[in-house]
């Protein structure tokens, strides 16, 4: 059973597989998500972030393998970007690999969970993204 946070919060879904996405977007929706918003690789990802007209993201939902930039090279960036380093990202992936764990928590990011998707895994990811982390992802201000 999913149990929604104290307040609902804003993602992006950073997935190139629409299946996976709609499921993801259920997972979500029931976790107290606000707002979701998809988009299929890194290079989208970014050039979202990195509007201000767009709201910021309370998380990220990462995939590792897509087109264009993949989730290791957008964790990297969103992870040493001042502006963007604290917005939690979960890694949400096929790829159970030593190297890509371990790679993705050097890379800070906050959980790693893989496909298939286990729901309540994925609950547990999202739930360990305490309130800290979502309360800080939304107060740094843009620059």
């Amino acid at each position: 059973m999913m149990i929604a946070p104290a307040r609902p919060y804003d993602v992006l879904l950073v997935e190139d597989d629409a299946a996976d996405a709609m499921l993801i977007e259920d997972a979500l929706t029931a976790c107290g998500t606000r707002n979701l918003t998809q988009v299929q690789d890194g290079v989208a990802a970014l050039e979202y972030l990195r509007d201000a007209a767009n709201p910021r993201p309370h998380l990220i939902v990462l995939d590792l393998n897509m087109p264009r930039m993949n989730g290791r090279e957008l964790l990297a960036v969103i992870k040493n970007d001042e502006d963007l380093r604290t917005i939690p990202v979960v890694v949400l992936t096929t790829s159970s690999a030593p190297d890509d764990v371990t790679g993705a928590y050097q890379q800070h990011a906050n959980a790693y969970v893989t496909k298939p998707v286990n729901l309540d895994d994925f609950e547990r990811a999202v739930q360990s993204i305490d309130a800290f982390y979502l309360d800080t992802a939304t107060q740094l201000p843009r620059q």
